[in-house]
């Protein structure tokens, strides 16, 4: 996931320590795999392998798209329902579907992971691991990847082909995504996709990543699925003026207006705002909680005025940015010399503006901050905002049922990501998207981006055994009791 802070800092302040706990649950011996489990860790094994790094060379996107298009014709599927296109030879999106009966008239389900990773350098991690090498220890997987994003990758993928075996038929087609430069790169492969092959992956909507669940001190503690996320933005606060020597100080400088209107930013709160999703955030979140926070939790889910609540929520960053659209000071630069007065001062001011949130009216805001005529603030950028997932049962109640089977007492959380995921792109166009995986991490200890990124191995087959059973719930029409 690119350009967002883990999900795991959603519940990091509720985290006690949790390493001994790990080291009992990942020091048991090693399962029996099943021929589907040794499929889909082969298919982890071979994604994690190519370096699907923006520029690594061999490797690109294109290169593991084959390969798992390889597997799929492997399997039996073939010509129109497995393809491999690209913006360019290093963007490659795999594209394959499972043909249902289409007895009940429902539009596909498209499942959405995708295939670039974040650059890694082997000497940034510990001497006896390899970000492109596969190393199974200790109870994890390693690797560049094994968390962000092609665990879910491998996973949908044997998925279908499990499917393809079993001779399941669904009763509408499902649909995997396997996509290119989520992770800031030129081509993005999802808005690609929508822009030139909507046809292959139109959908009554995703399953893609962003959600998934926390263990805390070793044991399941929720399971989120994401239905929403913050849109980036960025804009400028700038001030020139004509200078002059510093031994002649005037009053118009440019960096002491600059400093007066990035203060006054930063006494301001945007309003309170909750949508479906993040009213349901709290509302099951406090049942996790106790005393004041519990009790604020739930009063602002019911009254996002009450001011004294949501004040005290305020004070955890989390809490405080699922409440309302921020905007953040995050760089400065002024001036030319030590002995001259600036000529230009300019910050650049980071917007994440809730989903329902008209960004015109985030511009005013930050021009009316600015106060001054002196302070230019840069132009309303397209709207580039996708509307919430609605929280539907035909999705929520099999997340929840199979969640309860799994993980008996783990409460399912509705979460709205404060970055962004290829989510959002999806929403914009139509396609509600939910991010859900069953894969249970630590939420002391997220490494995805990082050094020695790792996924436990009871995690990933546990999160194969839940997205198959979701896929097939959400793919077969039920008779009506």
């Amino acid at each position: 996931m690119a350009r967002r802070p883990s999900l795991i800092a959603a519940f990091a302040i509720l985290a006690g320590s949790s390493a001994s706990h790990l080291a009992a649950q990942t020091s048991a011996a090693p399962r029996q795999l099943s021929a589907h489990q040794q499929l889909a860790r082969d298919l982890y094994k071979e994604l994690v392998e190519i370096n699907t790094t923006t520029d690594a060379t061999p490797g690109g996107t294109t290169q593991a798209a084959e390969a798992m298009a390889a597997r799929l014709r492997a399997a039996g599927f073939s010509g129109a329902d497995v393809q491999v296109l690209s913006s360019g030879p290093r963007d490659g999106n795999l594209v394959a579907r499972l043909r249902g009966s289409g007895s009940s008239g429902r539009k596909p389900i498209l499942l959405l992971a995708h295939l670039d990773v974040v650059a890694a350098l082997k000497a940034d991690w510990s001497p006896d691991l390899d970000p492109f090498a596969f190393t199974e220890r200790d109870g994890f997987f390693y690797g560049r990847g094994t968390a962000d994003d092609k665990a879910m990758a491998a996973i949908f993928v044997a998925t279908l082909i499990r499917m393809k075996q079993e001779g399941y038929v669904p009763d509408r087609d499902l649909i995997v995504a396997l996509t290119a430069d989520e992770e800031g790169g030129d081509h993005n492969g999802v808005e690609w996709l929508l822009n030139n092959k909507r046809e292959l992956i139109d959908a009554a909507y995703a399953l893609n990543e962003g959600g998934g669940g926390f263990l805390k001190a070793g044991k399941p503690f929720v399971h989120n699925v994401q239905a929403a996320e913050k849109v980036y933005y960025d804009f400028t606060f700038e001030v020139r003026n004509k200078g002059g020597h510093s031994s002649r100080p005037v009053r118009d400088n440019a960096i002491y207006r600059l400093s007066s209107a990035l203060g006054r930013l930063e006494r301001h709160e945007f309003p309170v705002t909750l949508s479906p999703v993040t009213k349901a955030y709290f509302e099951r979140l406090a049942a996790t909680e106790s005393g004041q926070v519990a009790a604020d939790m739930r009063a602002v889910a019911a009254n996002p005025n009450d001011a004294a609540a949501a004040r005290r929520l305020t004070a955890s960053p989390t809490y405080n940015a699922m409440l309302r659209t921020t905007c953040v000071a995050t760089r400065l630069e002024g001036g030319h010399a030590n002995n001259a007065l600036p000529q230009l001062a300019r910050a650049t001011v980071n917007c994440r503006v809730l989903p329902e949130h008209d960004v015109k009216d985030v511009h005013a805001t930050l021009v009316r901050l600015a106060g001054d005529t002196a302070v230019h603030v840069s132009a309303v950028p397209d709207a580039r905002g996708g509307p919430s997932s609605p929280l539907t049962d035909e999705v929520l109640r099999p997340i929840e049922r199979l969640t309860n089977e799994m993980w008996p007492g783990v409460p399912v959380i509705p979460v709205m990501s404060t970055g962004a995921t290829d989510a959002r792109p999806l929403r914009l166009n139509g396609i509600p998207t939910y991010g859900v995986s069953g894969l249970f991490g630590d939420m002391d200890d997220s490494r995805a981006h990082g050094r020695d990124e790792r996924m436990l191995v009871k995690s990933f087959f546990d999160g194969q055994e839940f997205l198959y059973r979701l896929v097939k719930e959400l793919a077969t029409r039920r008779p009506v009791s």
